[in-house]
C-alpha cells in the first residue's frame, strides 16, 4: 500500500479513497477507519447476522415504494408522513434542495460539509461563505452570521448543527431565534445529520418548529447514526408543501432493499440504538483526553462523533495522513481541501478505546519519531496535492467562486507590500479578499487594552484583508467552466506563500527566542495608538494615566506548543499539561452534567431521541 498511497488520493473525486479501493490495495483488509463518521456500535452483531441471513432475499427483489418505507420510519419517529421526504442519502436531498429551492444565492459557514458549498456552485449559484475563525475555536456566532447574510443579500441560509468538521453546536433556542430573525428568506436549512451524537442539551432538534414554518427544512442522516453509510438513506422534515415538492421529484424506488430492511428492523432495537449513542459520547470524551496529551496538538470541542484537531507547527496534513496509512494502516481525514480549513487540520472519527490507543501511538511516531516533542517537517515538492471534488476545484480555481476568471482578477489587483515591512495593522486600503467570504468581527477580548486581556489567548490573527482561503490558494488553475463568466467579478487574494516568506528550520532555543521577541513586538503594537480613532490626550491626562497604571512586567516566555483556541482554557485532567479540554468543554457544556434519564423501553420519538441513555 505504501507505494500507492499518493495515487489513491489523487485518483479519487471524493476527499478519500473508498474502503473498497483501500482493501484492494492491501490483500482485502482495509485500514482502521478514523475518516468516515460512522457509529461503530450499531447495528449490533445480532442485527448483522439477521441481515446476512436475509442477503439473498434482499438483493434479489425490488424494495417497496419510498412511501411505504417513509411511513414506517415516520411511525417510529412519530412524524407525519406528509412532512417527510426520504432520499438515497442526505446528498440526494441536498441536490434536490439546490435544484428546486435555491434560486440565486446560498450562505453557509465554512469550513463545513463540502456538498453545501460544492452543489450550489456547480449549478451556478452564488455561495456566500461565512468564515468560522480559528481564533474563536471555529464557534459560530449566529448574530454575526445574520449580519453577514443581510449585508450580502443572500436568499437561502444553511446551518449545520453540529457542524462538520469541527463539531460546533448551537442550542435549540439559538437555532429557533436564527429562524425567527430570517423568516423573510426564501429558505433556511438546518442540517442535523450528526445531532444524535450531541449531548449538550436534552432536546436539541428543531423538527417540530420546521413543520410549522413556511421556509424551513431540517435535514437528517440515517447512515451516520445507524453506522450504515453503505446503505444510502436519509430524510428531511418540513411543512407539507416543501416536503411534498421534494418528494414529488424523487423516483418511486429511490430507496433500496437494504434501507427498507433496516428501517423495518429498527422498532425492535430502540434500546440498543440509544446505548450505542451513549458509548460514542463516552468514547468522544476519552479520545479527546488522549489526543490532548500529544504535545502541540489542539483538540476543539465537538458535539459530533468526530474531533477536529490542529497539528503541531511544522506538521503537514497530507504527509501525516499518508504516513499513518502506509506505515500504521490508519485512515484519517485531512482537511486541506475543505474551504475555510487547511492541511494543518485533521478530522478524526470517534472510535473505541483500543483503536484510539493505536491512533495515538501512530501519531506519536509520525509526529515526533524517536524524539517526543519534535514535529514532523513538511516534505518538499510533490506533496501539496488536494483531493477535493474535481468540478468544484475547477470552479473555485478558475473563478474564486463568483464567476470571473482569476487571470482577469489578478490583472486588476494591486500588489501587497512585503509582510516584514508592515509596521502594525494593515493599511485601510488593503484588498478585501473574496466576495462571499467576509470575516466575522473580532472577539470582544481582542478590543481590550493589553493589561486587561486574558492571560491565555491565541496570538492575534492576521487582518482579514490579508488572509486568503487556504483551499482556494492551493487549487491548480484550469480552463474556465461553461456558464460562469456572466457572474460578478471579485478580486483575488495572493497565496499565503507569496505574502509570508518561508523561514528555514530553527533549533528549539532559536524558536523560543523568536517567539519571545514576537510576543513583545505584538504587545508594543497593541499599546500603540490607532490612527484616526481618537484625539491624543493632553500631557496632564497622560501623566495622570501613567500614575494609575501598574508597574511594567517582563514578558513571559511563551510555551513551545501552540496555544489552544480562545475559550478552551485550562484543564483539570491529569496528563493534559493545560493544553487539552475538560469533560464539560468537550461536551460543549457550561453547567454540571445532568442526571441520566431512565433506560428507554422502546424506540424514541424524533423530538426526544437523543439523551435517554447517558
Amino acid at each position: 500500500m505504501a507505494d500507492n498511497v499518493a495515487s489513491l488520493f489523487r485518483g479519487t473525486a471524493a476527499h478519500s479513497p473508498s474502503m473498497a479501493a483501500l482493501a484492494r490495495e492491501s490483500d482485502g483488509v482495509g485500514p482502521i477507519d478514523f475518516c468516515i463518521p460512522c457509529n461503530p456500535y450499531f447495528p449490533t452483531p445480532g442485527m448483522f447476522d439477521e441481515l446476512a441471513g436475509r442477503l439473498r432475499e434482499i438483493i434479489t427483489y425490488y424494495p417497496s415504494s419510498a412511501d411505504t418505507i417513509t411511513a414506517e420510519l415516520c411511525a417510529l419517529l412519530q412524524l407525519p408522513p406528509s412532512c417527510v421526504a426520504m432520499g438515497n442519502g442526505s446528498t440526494e436531498l441536498i441536490t434536490w434542495i439546490d435544484h428546486l429551492l435555491v434560486r440565486e444565492s446560498l450562505a453557509i459557514p465554512v469550513p463545513t460539509f463540502g456538498r453545501w458549498t460544492d452543489q450550489p456552485m456547480e449549478t451556478g449559484k452564488r455561495v456566500d461563505m461565512f468564515p468560522l475563525m480559528e481564533s474563536n475555536g471555529f464557534a459560530l456566532d449566529p448574530a454575526q452570521y445574520i449580519e453577514f447574510i443581510r449585508a450580502r443579500g443572500t436568499r437561502v441560509a444553511v446551518i449545520c448543527n453540529p457542524n462538520n468538521p469541527d463539531g460546533g453546536f448551537l442550542s435549540r433556542r439559538a437555532v429557533v431565534n436564527f429562524m425567527d430573525q430570517l423568516q423573510d428568506l426564501d429558505l433556511i436549512v438546518i442540517d442535523e445529520s450528526f445531532l444524535e451524537f450531541a449531548d449538550a442539551e436534552s432536546d436539541p432538534s428543531v423538527v417540530e418548529e420546521a413543520v410549522l414554518r413556511p421556509n424551513v427544512i431540517v435535514l437528517r442522516s440515517l447512515g451516520k447514526n445507524f453506522g450504515l453509510h453503505g446503505i444510502r438513506f436519509g430524510y428531511l422534515v418540513a411543512n407539507p408543501a416543501l416536503a411534498g415538492k421534494i418528494r414529488s421529484m424523487l423516483p418511486k424506488w429511490n430507496l433500496n432493499s437494504f434501507a427498507e430492511t433496516v428501517v423495518f428492523m429498527l422498532k425492535e432495537h430502540g434500546a440498543e440504538y440509544m446505548e450505542s449513542l451513549h458509548l460514542v459520547r463516552r468514547d468522544r470524551l476519552d479520545m479527546a483526553r488522549q489526543l490532548s496529551a500529544l504535545p502541540g496538538l489542539t483538540v476543539y470541542p465537538s458535539q459530533g462523533n468526530f474531533l477536529f484537531v490542529r497539528l503541531p507547527v511544522g506538521a503537514e496534513g497530507t504527509v501525516v495522513r499518508d504516513r499513518l496509512l502506509s506505515e500504521h494502516r490508519i485512515l484519517v481525514r485531512e482537511c486541506g481541501n475543505k474551504i475555510g480549513s487547511s492541511s494543518r487540520f485533521l478530522r478524526l472519527v470517534v472510535r473505541p478505546e483500543t483503536d484510539v490507543r493505536r491512533l495515538v501511538s501512530g501519531m506519536e511516531q509520525v509526529l515526533y519519531g524517536s524524539r517526543r516533542g519534535a514535529a514532523v517537517p513538511e516534505l518538499g515538492t510533490g506533496t501539496s496535492y488536494s483531493s477535493g471534488t474535481a468540478a468544484v476545484d475547477r470552479l473555485i480555481s478558475e473563478t474564486n467562486g463568483v464567476g470571473m476568471p482569476l487571470a482577469a482578477q489578478a490583472a486588476a489587483m494591486p500588489s501587497l507590500p512585503p509582510a516584514q515591512t508592515w509596521p502594525g495593522p494593515a493599511p485601510a486600503q488593503a484588498p478585501t479578499g473574496m466576495p462571499g467570504l467576509v470575516p466575522a468581527p473580532a472577539p470582544a477580548a481582542a478590543m481590550m487594552p493589553p493589561q486587561q486581556q486574558p492571560a491565555a489567548r491565541m496570538p492575534a490573527p492576521a487582518p482579514p484583508q490579508q488572509q486568503p482561503m487556504p483551499a482556494v490558494a492551493q487549487m491548480p488553475s484550469v480552463a474556465q467552466m461553461p456558464g460562469v463568466a456572466q457572474m460578478q467579478p471579485a478580486p483575488r487574494m495572493q497565496p499565503a506563500a507569496q505574502m509570508m516568506p518561508q523561514a528555514p528550520p530553527m533549533s528549539a532555543v532559536a524558536q523560543m527566542a523568536q517567539m519571545a521577541q514576537t510576543a513583545q513586538a505584538q504587545a508594543q503594537r497593541q499599546q500603540a495608538p490607532i490612527p484616526g480613532f481618537a484625539q491624543a490626550p493632553s500631557p496632564a491626562a497622560q501623566a495622570q494615566a501613567r500614575s494609575m497604571q501598574p508597574p511594567p512586567q517582563a514578558p513571559a516566555m511563551p510555551a513551545m506548543a501552540p496555544a489552544p483556541a480562545a475559550g478552551l482554557g485550562q484543564t483539570g485532567m491529569p496528563g493534559l499539561r493545560n493544553r487539552g479540554l475538560t469533560a464539560a468543554q468537550v461536551r460543549g457544556r457550561t453547567e454540571p452534567e445532568p442526571t441520566p434519564a431512565p433506560q428507554p423501553t422502546g424506540w424514541p420519538a424524533a423530538g426526544a431521541m437523543y439523551n435517554q441513555v447517558g
